[in-house]
């Protein structure tokens, strides 16, 4: 598994992002994404590289398509090969 931290945001377009952060949270939901979102940005649990990068494409033309004239997109990828990792595995190392 790919656990990625993702944040897309557009520029220019007000100070309250809300609409454009659910419709980024549509996009992961209708591509049955696993995911969790927190304050800054949302944490992504994919099978595979191709997976992951399908859908921040989706969700960053998604936003585009809502009328932003500029968006960046900052995406973090943890691609661990010697453990299986899912959401919530490094918080429960912790306990």
């Amino acid at each position: 598994m790919i656990l990625s931290q993702l944040s897309i945001a557009p520029v220019g377009v007000g100070v309250s992002l809300s609409k454009y952060v659910k419709i980024v949270l549509d996009v992961l939901r209708e591509n049955n994404i696993k995911f969790e979102t927190n304050d800054m940005a949302t944490v992504i649990e994919t099978k595979d590289l191709d997976t992951l990068f399908d859908v921040v494409k989706k969700a960053h033309v998604a936003v585009l398509d809502m009328g932003a004239k500029r968006v960046i997109t900052e995406l973090k990828i943890d691609d661990r090969r010697d453990k299986d990792i899912r959401l919530g595995t490094k918080v429960k190392s912790l306990q």
